[in-house]
C-alpha cells in the first residue's frame, strides 16, 4: 500500500492542477504561475541529482569505470525526451485533440518510469534508495504536476471547452504516470541489471523537461524574479528533504 500510494502521488498532483479551473474564474497570476514553474523546476533539478544520479552512480561503486552506466543513460534520457519533443511540437501544431493527447501522454511517460524506478530500486534493496527517497521524488513530480495539471486545463477552459471537459483532459494528462510506474515495479526482476541505466535515464529525462518546458516559461514576459525565488526555493527544499530523509 505505501508502493501503491507513492506511484500515485504525482498523479493526484495533476488531478489538483486540473481542478483549478473549476474553482477560477480566469488564468493564473502570472506571478503566482512562475513562482509554481520555479518551484517545479527546482524540486526536478534536486530530484535529478539527489534521488537518481548519485543512487545511479552508487550503484556502480565497484565496477571499474563508475560514470559509464550512469553518463550513458543519462544522455539517452535526454536525447529520448528530445525526440518525445518533436512528435509533441507537431501534434501542436496540426491542432488535433487525440493527437495533443498522445503527444501529452508520451512526455509523461519517463516521469511516471522515474518513479517506478526509484521505487524498483528500493525493492531491490540497491545502495543509495530508500522508501523515503522513493517518496521524495514522487512527491517532487507531484509538485511539478500541478502547475502543469493546471496549465492543460485552464487554457482549455479559455478555448471555449467547459470545466468539466478542460477538467478531465487535464486529469488524463498525467493518467499515464501511475501506468508506467506500476508497469515498471512489476518488471523489477528484470529491471535490476540495467538499474543504473534506468535511473540516469530518468534523471536526464526530467532536466531536459526542465530545461526545454519549464525554465522558458519562467523567463517569458513580464519578466521578474518571481520565477528565479521558486527555483531557489525548490531546489533547496528538495535537496533538504533528500539528504535528511533519504
Amino acid at each position: 500500500m505505501q508502493i501503491f500510494f507513492g506511484i500515485l502521488l504525482p498523479f493526484l498532483g495533476t488531478i489538483l492542477g486540473a481542478s483549478i479551473v473549476v474553482f477560477m474564474k480566469d488564468k493564473i497570476n502570472n506571478k503566482i504561475e512562475k513562482i509554481l514553474l520555479g518551484f517545479a523546476s527546482g524540486v526536478m533539478i534536486a530530484a535529478c541529482i539527489w534521488s537518481l544520479l548519485i543512487p545511479a552512480i552508487e550503484i556502480e561503486q565497484t565496477s571499474k569505470i563508475i560514470w559509464l552506466k550512469p553518463a550513458i543513460g543519462f544522455l539517452l534520457g535526454i536525447f529520448f525526451l528530445a525526440f518525445i519533443q518533436k512528435i509533441t511540437n507537431k501534434c501542436n501544431q496540426e491542432k488535433n485533440a487525440s493527437l495533443l493527447m498522445f503527444a501529452v501522454t508520451l512526455h509523461n511517460l519517463p516521469e511516471g518510469m522515474a518513479v517506478g524506478v526509484a521505487f524498483a530500486a528500493f525493492l531491490s534493496k540497491s545502495p543509495g534508495i530508500t522508501l523515503a527517497s522513493a517518496y521524495i521524488l514522487s512527491l517532487g513530480i507531484a509538485i511539478q504536476n500541478f502547475p502543469e495539471g493546471a496549465i492543460i486545463s485552464l487554457p482549455l477552459k479559455a478555448k471555449g471547452k467547459s470545466k468539466l471537459t478542460a477538467f478531465i483532459y487535464g486529469v488524463l494528462s498525467g493518467i499515464v504516470e501511475p501506468i508506467g510506474a506500476f508497469i515498471t515495479i512489476c518488471l523489477t526482476k528484470f529491471v535490476s541489471p540495467i538499474l543504473p541505466y534506468m535511473l540516469a535515464f530518468a534523471s536526464g529525462a526530467m532536466l531536459y523537461v526542465v530545461i526545454e518546458e519549464l525554465i522558458p516559461e519562467i523567463h517569458e514576459k513580464p519578466k521578474s524574479l518571481c520565477g528565479i525565488i521558486g527555483v531557489a526555493l525548490g531546489f533547496t527544499i528538495m535537496m533538504i528533504l533528500d539528504v535528511s530523509l533519504g
